[in-house]
């Protein structure tokens, strides 16, 4: 069940519908109707799965719609549950799908509304239903429908028999009166004309499309797939007091406890003077490092060029349900700084992880290469001089359709030197091609490490130590 309308433009027209009390009450009947007809019969969660979507479309919860989200509300999933290998909420909206596909057959002459849920979304699309009778203002009465067979649903419905052409108020076995068929013949000749029209319209639209984007310069890989009209783009800097709280507590922040506000560990062990100083720090600021702003204004001038909107958030301000989407997303810092990071790991060769006998993060290679070590190890702890360590990791969001791209290093001047390298094509572009990667090709995922010297606060000498085009594992 595809649709060519937009998600922003079915929001807008739920939108218009729940401002009308008369046109959202029609819409309530009409769900109830069909959830208790007979196409939606033996199927409770199917059932409720229905009523959920379009009464938070209704009340304007887009946000809510969801993989992540419905799992949680409707299905009481916990918050931290795979949606790779719990796929009930994927399931259960491809049962919904055929099931309104096998109502519409049956019943969609008598429905003043139409409710479909496109492919790629939890947001359903809402409609007048052009087959439904429409209300003569003239003579105060109801127009009969004409309810042309519906080839989708006699697709997914074989076993519907084939509709009879309704013929408007006539039998059979009477003639046509003359002055009808001249009505016909204007008629067919004003919808041919119509389709004509339509189709010249079309192609305009495509033609002013297609002159438009052969002036938008072509960006390089991973730039070309993160900034695309069909998907959003999120960046969510880091929250560099998680550091130091970890380096308080000398405990390690789960992704888990991070995603539900749990950011002290054993707070039972705490004396109440720790936890008036950590609770200080968390209320008193929760912005990014002092090296994201300027990575965050490199990748905006790319986004302006390729005309994409960048939406920047703070690591703290976001939940799991964010994430569960086919949006595009960008996150500066490495697990530490940023425990959203995390998620990602099993998708990574080049992996964080505190060594606690140093005090610091080092990198760990899981499929080391010929000539490659398996763990890299900074020499100098952040703002002091020595050598560094970073990643750019160019990823698939998982379970998703969208991409992630992942800028971090073991501290801040290693992510600083990620968000430079990856922002300057000129640099980037030769060593994807190097890699074995066309930047201008088709879409490849790489990881590649960066080894660094750092000077105070600044990175330098920034090297390609590694490039692994990523298949999975």
């Amino acid at each position: 069940m595809q649709s060519n309308r937009s998600i922003e433009d079915r929001e807008t027209e739920i939108q218009e519908f729940a401002r009308s009390d008369k046109d959202r009450a029609a819409i309530q009947r009409h769900v109830k109707e069909i959830v208790e007809g007979t196409a939606f019969k033996g199927s409770h969660r199917s059932r409720q799965f229905l009523s959920y979507i379009v009464d938070q479309a209704l009340a304007g919860q887009f946000e809510s719609l969801k993989e992540r989200v419905i799992g949680m509300e409707l299905f009481k999933r916990p918050p931290s549950y795979d949606t790779g290998g719990d796929a009930i909420v994927r399931v259960t909206a491809s049962d919904v799908r055929k099931r309104l596909l096998q109502h519409y057959g049956k019943c969609s002459a008598s429905s003043e509304f139409r409710i479909s849920l496109p492919l790629g979304s939890y947001i359903p699309e809402i409609t007048h239903n052009g087959h439904a009778g429409q209300f003569d203002a003239t003579h105060g009465h109801q127009e009969p429908a004409v309810t042309p067979l519906d080839p989708i649903a006699a697709h997914q419905n074989p076993a519907m028999p084939e509709q009879e052409p309704v013929v408007n108020s006539l039998s059979a076995s009477q003639p046509e009166p003359a002055g009808t068929r001249t009505l016909r013949k204007r008629q067919w000749l004003f919808f041919n004309i119509l389709v004509v029209a339509i189709n010249l319209t079309v192609w305009g639209i495509f033609w002013n499309r297609s002159s438009r984007t052969a002036g938008v310069p072509i960006s390089p890989l991973p730039w070309s797939a993160l900034f695309t009209p069909s998907h959003s783009i999120h960046l969510i800097t880091s929250d560099p007091i998680m550091v130091a709280i970890q380096n308080i507590t000398g405990g390690d922040l789960s992704i888990s406890n991070y995603a539900n506000r749990k950011y002290i560990s054993d707070p039972d062990k705490r004396t109440p003077e720790e936890m008036r100083f950590l609770h200080m720090l968390l209320w008193g600021d929760d912005s990014a490092s002092a090296v994201d702003p300027p990575i965050t204004a490199r990748i905006a001038a790319l986004a302006q060029a390729s005309s994409a909107n960048l939406d920047v958030r703070a690591a703290r301000s976001i939940q799991f349900s964010d994430l569960g989407n086919n949006d595009n997303f960008i996150f500066l810092g490495s697990p530490r700084s940023d425990p959203w990071v995390a998620l990602f790991d099993n998708q990574l060769d080049f992996r964080f992880a505190l060594d606690k006998t140093i005090g610091r993060e080092v990198i760990l290679n899981a499929h080391p290469r010929p000539h490659e070590l398996s763990t890299y190890i900074p020499a100098a702890l952040g703002w002091a001089t020595g050598k560094s360590f970073a990643i750019i990791a160019f990823i698939q969001n998982s379970d998703q359709n969208g991409h992630v791209l992942l800028l971090a290093g073991a501290d801040g001047e290693g992510t600083a030197a990620a968000g430079e390298f990856a922002t300057d094509p000129s640099r980037l572009s030769p060593v994807l091609q190097k890699c074995g990667i066309d930047p201008f090709g088709r879409l490849k995922y790489f990881e590649l490490l960066l080894s660094l010297n750092t000077m105070a606060g600044s990175p330098n000498g920034i090297n390609v130590v590694a490039c692994h085009i990523l298949t999975g594992h």
